[in-house]
């Protein structure tokens, strides 16, 4: 039977049944949407992940009080841990051999940036640092000069503006040397960061950076909780480096040697793994939930051939009175039924990738179509047509000729 004539019937038998083969559609389009869907906005999620980890730096370590990422509830030995100070992020420093790059990781403020009558919206985030925030946290300095040690030995009012808030407060003026407010402290602009881009729909730009040291003096706080970044001198050393700064931090913060650490050391491999296992519960998630409506559009679609086997017994009697084999029959039905399967797994295709890809406009990534799952679909649905349509195909070509000519 040629591929044409079949897809023909098919769509004939669809037509003449249109309640009933809308219904079976809708069963398919649901389960492979359900599939797609899921499996495109983890892939979403996965990239962007990736390329986020990418822009933070491979060979950066971030020791800090909690994890970086919890599930559940919280454990109250977390609560019980004490802050990592300013203190410690100092005698770390100083006590580091391999490791390189320390800086107190902090943010002394959330508030607006004022520059005469021009002013931003009050979410600049003020981080406080030294002169290796910038390189360990990727940025790169496009003019004027970093912040320097003697601005954070003699608590200097200079401040690093983040592109955001350049483009806010100097849309005409060349910012460096300028004097801006922040909290109603005056700072002088020293440096520019180039742009970097956001997450989640963050900006990184949206923000200023200030010495640790003068952090301290107009906010106070100098044992507020922090977080301490540093760098491996190369990524083969990474291992290395996180045993150095581990057994340091349990020595400055007194940890027994049979107890565990209360402390956390992350790097960009650990989140991934984190975040791998992550998303792996949803892959297995959104493939249990696809599977089993699949499971009922295929009883759907095995209904609906054996319905049109009963419909058509004469045309069946009538083909095989005129030397249609048995091998024609089953062709015919089980082309039928996987024709069904693939329209409604075009359609759910479709609509999956486009509902998943919404997922990228909301975190202002860029779209993904995950090929596997396009091929993964395209081969299950013929999968079920085949499965679903062994049965009623088969009893189509046992059906008696001369009974079928009867049949009524």
């Amino acid at each position: 039977m040629q591929i044409f004539e079949t897809v023909s019937q098919a769509t004939d038998s669809l037509k003449a049944n249109k309640i009933r083969s809308l219904l079976t559609l809708l069963a398919l389009v649901i389960g492979v949407f359900s599939v797609i869907v899921s499996t495109t906005a983890v892939a979403v999620l996965d990239n962007f992940f990736t390329n986020t980890m990418s822009i933070l730096g491979s060979d950066v370590i971030t020791v800090q009080k909690n994890p970086a990422v919890q599930m559940g509830p919280r454990d109250s030995s977390l609560r019980n841990r004490k802050n990592i100070v300013f203190d410690d992020a100092e005698e770390l420093e100083e006590r580091t051999r391999i490791a390189e790059g320390t800086s107190p990781l902090t943010s002394f403020s959330f508030t607006k940036i004022t520059y005469g009558d021009l002013e931003t919206d009050p979410d600049v985030r003020v981080r406080g640092s030294n002169s290796e925030y910038i390189e360990n946290n990727a940025f790169t300095l496009g003019d004027g000069r970093n912040i320097t040690p003697e601005d954070v030995q003699y608590k200097r009012n200079v401040v690093v503006l983040g592109k955001d808030v350049q483009v806010e407060l100097f849309p005409n003026e060349y910012p460096l040397g300028k004097t801006v407010r922040i909290d109603g402290n005056p700072y002088q602009v020293v440096g520019l960061l180039e742009k970097k881009g956001q997450i989640f729909g963050n900006s990184f730009d949206n923000i200023v950076l200030i010495p640790y040291t003068t952090g301290i003096n107009n906010y106070g706080g100098g044992n507020r909780g922090i977080g301490i970044q540093l760098r491996a001198p190369e990524i083969s050393k990474v291992e290395d480096t996180i045993e150095e700064v581990t057994g340091i931090m349990r020595v400055i913060r007194g940890v027994n040697p049979a107890d565990e650490n209360d402390f956390e050391v992350i790097t960009n491999d650990s989140l991934t793994g984190t975040f791998d296992a992550f998303t792996g519960v949803l892959y297995a998630a959104g493939f249990a939930i696809g599977l089993i409506t699949l499971l009922g559009a295929g009883i759907g679609v095995m209904n609906i051939m054996l319905v049109s086997v009963t419909e058509r017994t004469k045309e069946i009697g009538i083909r095989k009175a005129v030397g249609a084999t048995r091998k024609a029959i089953v062709s015919q039905f089980l082309m039928e039924a996987i024709f069904v399967c693939q329209i409604g797994g075009l359609i759910g295709l479709i609509l999956g990738v486009g509902a998943g890809n919404y997922v990228a406009i909301l975190i202002d990534t860029e779209p993904v179509i995950p090929l596997w799952s396009v091929f993964g679909s395209f081969f299950g649905m013929t999968l079920i047509g085949l499965v679903f349509g062994v049965f009623p195909a088969f009893k189509a070509s046992r059906l008696d000729p001369i009974e079928s000519l009867r049949y009524e």
